[in-house]
Formats: C-alpha cells, sequence, structure tokens
C-alpha cells in the first residue's frame, strides 16, 4: 500500500511544486526537496502545519525551550504563513524550515540534515514516508493534540490499510479526548501507545502586554465608540460581516481580519467598489468617526486587534472552511460568535457554546447577535466571564504532553 501511496505522490509531486512556485513560494523552495543548512546537534522536530497549528504549539516550543536549553529545536510548516509565525514568535531560538514532499528521496535527505532525536506532530499530519523513516532511524514521534473529526473519519477508515501500516511503528498518540482515541484504535494504532491528553489549545497563554496594545488601539482608532472584530474571514464571508455591520443602528466600528495575506489587496479593492470607509491597518492612518471599517493588512496583529473589541466573530464559519481558534476571544473575555460550521475544532466550539460562553449564527443573524452584545454590557461580560472560565478548568494538556515526551529524550 505504501508503495502505491509512493508512486502516487511522486506523480503529483510536479503539479504540487508548481502550485507553490505559483503562488510565490520560491524562498527556501529547496527545503522541500529535502535540503537545507543542516542543524548542528540532535534536536527536538516539531511539525505545525500551517498558522493555528504553530499558535497551539507555541507552549510547547516554550516549554522545550526552557526544560532542554541545550537541545535544539526544529519547527516545520506546510504554508509560508506558518513559517512567517514561526520566525514572529520564535525569532533565531529555533530551527525554521518547510517540511519536505512526502517523497523517500526526499524525507531521506531531510533526516540526513535535522537528524532528530524527537519529533512531535501536531494535530492529525499522517505522512506515510516520513513516518516510516522515523521508524528506520529509531526517532520516537509522538501526535501530540491528535484528533480525527467526525468529518473526516470515513475517509481515514477508507484508507485504513495505509494507516494502519503507517501508524503500527510504535507510534505515541496523545489524544485530544476519548473520541480521538478510538477513532485512531479503528485505523490501526496500537492501544498501548494511545494516550488520552486533552487539546493542548487550551493551555494558551496572552502574550504579555496584549490587553495594553489593545486598549492603545482601541484609544487611536475607536475612542468613545462601539467595536467589534471578525478575525480570520474568507472569501463569501467578508460580504455577510459587511452586510451585517450595515444593518447596526449603532456607530459601530467593524475591525476586519482577513485570514490569508495575499487576500488582503482583493479586499481592500471590493469595500472600495462597495464604497465603504475605511483605513487599512498597513498605512497607519488612524480611523475618524466616519470611518466604518478598520480592515488589518498586516501579520501577527490578531490578538491585539481581540482586546480592542467589544464582540468576536471569528470567520471560516459562515463559509464550509470549518471555522477558527475561538479560544483566542475567549481568554481575552470577548463573547464569541461562529457560524455553523465549526467542524474543525467541533469540541472546543461545543464546550464553549454549552457554556453560554459562544453563540451560533446562521445566515443572516450576525447583525441582530452584534447588536443585542453591544448593546448589553452584563450579557458581555457574562459570556466572557464564562469563556475564561472553561479555559481554566480544561487547561492540563501541556504537562502531560510533556509527561509523555520526557522518558523519550532520557
Amino acid at each position: 500500500m505504501r508503495l502505491l501511496y509512493s508512486l502516487a505522490a511522486y506523480l503529483l509531486a510536479p503539479l504540487f511544486a508548481a502550485v507553490l512556485l505559483w503562488r510565490g513560494n520560491r524562498r527556501h523552495f529547496s527545503e522541500r526537496l529535502g535540503t537545507g543548512p543542516r542543524v548542528p546537534a540532535r534536536g527536538i522536530w516539531l511539525h505545525a502545519a500551517s498558522v493555528g497549528e504553530v499558535q497551539a504549539a507555541a507552549p510547547l516550543v516554550r516549554s522545550l525551550r526552557e526544560r532542554y536549553p541545550t537541545i535544539p529545536v526544529i519547527v516545520t510548516t506546510l504554508t509560508q504563513t506558518g513559517r512567517e509565525r514561526v520566525q514572529a514568535l520564535f525569532g533565531d531560538t529555533v530551527h525554521s524550515r518547510y517540511l519536505p514532499l512526502d517523497l523517500p528521496g526526499t524525507v531521506r535527505r531531510f533526516f540526513d540534515r535535522v537528524d532528530p532525536r524527537l519529533a512531535v506532530i501536531f494535530e492529525t499530519e499522517l505522512w506515510p514516508n516520513l513516518y516510516r523513516e522515523c521508524g528506520r532511524r529509531r526517532v520516537p514521534l509522538i501526535l501530540a493534540s491528535a484528533r480525527i473529526s467526525p468529518r473526516s473519519f470515513p475517509r481515514y477508515r477508507r484508507m485504513a490499510a495505509l494507516f494502519r501500516q503507517t501508524l503500527s511503528r510504535g507510534i505515541v498518540v496523545a489524544a485530544q479526548g476519548q473520541d480521538d482515541a478510538e477513532r485512531f484504535r479503528s485505523i490501526g494504532a496500537d492501544p498501548a501507545h494511545i494516550h488520552v491528553t486533552g487539546n493542548i489549545k487550551f493551555d494558551l497563554s496572552v502574550p504579555s502586554g496584549t490587553l495594553e496594545r489593545g486598549r492603545a488601539l482601541r484609544e487611536r482608532h475607536a475612542a468613545g465608540r462601539p467595536v467589534w472584530i471578525a478575525g480570520s474571514t474568507h472569501a463569501g464571508e467578508e460580504q455577510q460581516v459587511l452586510a451585517a455591520h450595515r444593518r447596526l443602528s449603532s456607530n459601530a466600528l467593524l475591525i476586519l481580519v482577513p485570514r490569508h495575506p495575499n487576500r488582503f489587496g482583493e479586499v481592500a479593492d471590493w469595500l472600495v467598489r462597495e464604497g465603504v470607509r475605511f483605513t487599512r491597518r498597513s498605512q497607519e492612518t488612524v480611523c475618524d468617526a466616519g470611518t466604518e471599517v478598520l480592515l488589518v493588512d498586516s501579520l501577527g496583529e490578531l490578538l491585539d486587534f481581540y482586546a480592542a473589541a467589544d464582540v468576536a466573530f471569528v470567520g471560516g464559519s459562515l463559509v464550509p472552511v470549518g471555522g477558527h481558534n475561538l479560544l483566542e476571544p475567549a481568554a481575552l473575555g470577548l463573547p464569541v460568535l461562529t457560524g455553523p460550521n465549526y467542524f474543525n475544532s467541533e469540541s472546543i466550539a461545543r464546550l464553549l457554546i454549552e457554556r453560554g460562553a459562544a453563540r451560533v449564527v446562521q445566515d443572516g443573524e450576525l447583525a441582530a447577535a452584534v447588536a443585542a452584545l453591544l448593546a448589553d454590557g452584563e450579557a458581555r461580560s457574562r459570556m466572557g466571564a464564562r469563556g475564561r472560565a472553561a479555559i481554566e478548568e480544561n487547561r492540563g494538556a501541556l504537562a502531560r504532553l510533556l509527561g509523555l515526551i520526557a522518558p523519550l529524550l532520557s
């Protein structure tokens, strides 16, 4: 089965490479082929696919740097924005590079240069050739905060023979929940190596100075005005958000934060066509009383802008993307709104909804939900407090994960 997979990977690799180059991913492209500078000593390799996984992995990276200061940490990503986030968070304290294509030759070159003593893969990234090379070189491998959503489970079941072969190499599965653990068992993971550790995303910490920066942003751009934010929005979603904003009777400011940098210009052009009075964060223009929208076309500032708002809508959920991180605004004490498509973090969404910290808005309901919360400070405070409490009650996955890592590094 793995041979068939590798053959298909070889056939598709030129197409994948062409797409990456077409999207402008030329810098460090050789790393996709397994090359790159050698790491000076055997280190801990962590893979976090994109921005969301990098954010989730950040507490673990910091803990590993503190506990094992002499061991290098290598963080790989699939996306350019993920790599940029690694560099913004950790600078030169970690080695950042792209994950190689999952081909036998590129994987061998990658391992020759990185030579990890431990591998940690975040969430569900199943790469048969990478996993096989870990087994061949006797590199312990942990799937951290591992999950298989109900939506994707049938696809994994159809490829069970490949995954069974991949997962049968002594891989440690640190599952988010009991349901995830059962799904990993059913596709071939060794029950003796499956542990339920929880979701490391609950162990997030709000960076020092975030609240202060949020207050400063609000004073600069929206003094005396209600503010709501639509974070990590996607194509087809900004239209619904703007329609909701225009239905508000208050003189509110909308902070609009598209998910992907390559769409910043596209969204700005669309706002011009819609006749919206807006400013762009990148131009450092201060909003005045008539500004309707502040377009955040910069990277790494989402938390600061959440801290500047009264109400947060989290994108990727009014369109079938799966939703993004609801915990970040909840950790800042904001009431959280999400569309119905939150399947990427279903357990987190269900928890916050059940606790009364988040609300689901269907198509056309966003304006009413935002208006009600902007008008009711007590409701905002209740929802915010419930969100913070839910996060505090579910912390601990990081400590449990570090408990699995420590003996593998000994």
